[in-house]
């Protein structure tokens, strides 16, 4: 199958506080971690797939792009790999923890992708920030959020000219934030 996008993003750097155990490490499916899993997905429709993190903890040859601020949050990962990519316009960002997230869904995000900021999903639960086409005229106010401390990128929105794309099926943005979660993707999976 010939990919279709140009770039995508990978956010793995987050704490996984609620997991006990970094989400992005568990075994998934047939790959010996959730960010192996998601890496080979997307490989399938991006020409170029990396992963965000603090740091390479993978045991599989990625491409990865490290914070380059201090704190922990996905704005701090949008502004660094604004930052490392530079000739990049735009990224679908997509969190390790949502490996339900079709082709299909993407397809839908792109075919929204127009004069907007950012195209973001959004399911019964609200915004999915964190299944979304960030364009590089959202870095200035990313940049302004990240300097006042404003980490949500939920709250970034407010200055933004977003799309919101309603997704129709939940189950797509099912994220594996608990053990409990992650035992029944396993099962869903199989």
């Amino acid at each position: 199958m010939k990919t279709l996008y140009s770039t995508a993003v990978i956010l793995a750097g987050g704490k996984s506080s609620r997991m006990k155990q970094d989400k992005a490490l568990l075994p998934f499916g047939d790959a010996n971690s959730l960010a192996e899993f998601q890496y080979r997905r997307l490989s399938k429709i991006f020409s170029k797939v990396y992963i965000s993190s603090k740091n390479n903890k993978f045991d599989f040859d990625v491409n990865i792009i490290e914070d380059r601020y201090k704190d922990s949050s996905p704005l701090v990962a949008l502004v660094s790999i604004f930052e490392f990519l530079e000739e990049l316009e735009e990224v679908f960002l997509l969190s390790v923890d949502a490996p339900f997230v079709s082709k299909t869904l993407i397809d839908t995000l792109y075919k929204n992708n127009y004069s907007v900021d950012v195209v973001v999903a959004e399911s019964n639960n609200g915004l999915e920030p964190l299944c979304a086409i960030y364009h590089r005229s959202c870095l200035v106010e990313a940049k302004k959020a990240l300097k006042a401390k404003r980490h949500k990128l939920s709250s970034l929105f407010e200055n933004l000219n977003i799309k919101r794309v309603k997704i129709e099926n939940e189950n797509e943005l099912m994220n594996l934030n608990y053990p409990s979660e992650y035992k029944i993707a396993q099962k869903k999976l199989s």
